[in-house]
């Protein structure tokens, strides 16, 4: 459950899922989470990893790079969507990556983000 501030805005979320196979910017994004106030980020690389890790504990957030090295991430995103858990894709391959229509509206990040634009996302949520 996301934690709402005195002032009735959401807060930051406490635990963020990243599911990223490039460790640098696996390591670029936990920074800059836990530098907005995220408690605790999570990284994993593959389909299978992060499955298991929603499993063991659901995060209040998720980052999907789109591309993961041999799989896409869309099977992460129907998990988190059935257990109504905000996300956001993450792709470097911009408009042409290939989105299942069940997740057109679903907020997308160009990879490389800046810092501005992964907040704005963390703090909306994935609305």
């Amino acid at each position: 459950m996301i934690p709402v501030s005195p002032d009735g805005a959401a807060a930051i979320p406490a635990d963020v899922l990243i599911v990223e196979d490039d460790p640098i910017i696996a390591i670029d994004f936990e920074d800059r989470l836990l530098g907005f106030g995220v408690i605790n980020v999570r990284t994993v690389g593959s389909v299978a990893q992060a499955l298991n890790a929603i499993t063991t504990r659901a995060p209040d957030f998720a980052l999907l790079d789109v591309e993961l090295i041999r799989e896409k991430s869309f099977a992460i995103a129907e998990r988190l969507a059935a257990l109504e858990i905000p996300f956001v894709f993450v792709t470097g391959y911009g408009a042409e990556t290939s989105i299942p229509a069940q997740f057109a509206t679903r907020p997308r990040l160009q990879k490389p983000c800046s810092s501005d634009a992964l907040e704005a996302a963390l703090q909306a949520r994935g609305a």
